[in-house]
């Protein structure tokens, strides 16, 4: 598959498209063949040399895409399902045709939004839920500025 790789610190010219292998989903994982990435702040550390990717993550940047799954990993809940087009926040590897995402962190495409407006998602709508409801726990009738 088609990827974009770092090939070394600096600036938008570090990037390069290389071949590299496709993923496979392991449990609990789903393969998405990416059609838009969304483009973050983490991405451009990354690039700079300021944010080593995660052990045992890839290299390849891109935390949040879109596409359509085509492949489940072993013992996966079929949610969502091959053909299904979502929107997925992921360690890395956006930048490239095919994604695994953990099939938790993927949403379904809402009705009207491009691949490219899709792309730009999770990583806000995932963000602001954590932040809203899980940590600063807002209840029916709170309000939040």
């Amino acid at each position: 598959m088609r990827a974009i790789e770092i090939s070394a610190p600096g600036g938008p010219e570090a990037l390069r498209l290389a071949e590299r292998d496709r993923p496979r989903p392991g449990p609990g994982e789903v393969l998405i063949r990416v059609a838009a990435a969304g483009v973050n702040r983490p991405d451009i550390f990354q690039r700079q040399g300021r944010y080593p990717p995660p052990p045992g993550v890839t290299d390849i940047p891109g935390l949040e895409v879109s596409g359509r799954v085509v492949a489940i990993g072993p013992a996966t809940e079929p949610l969502p399902a091959l053909g299904d087009r979502v929107c997925a926040l992921v360690s890395g590897g956006g930048y490239a045709e095919y994604c695994v995402a953990p099939a938790l962190q993927c949403l379904p495409v809402p009705d009207g939004l491009t691949d490219v407006e899709a792309a730009s998602l999770p990583e806000t709508y995932f963000t602001i839920w954590s932040n809203v409801f899980d940590r600063a726990r807002l209840q029916p009738g709170e309000s939040i500025l």
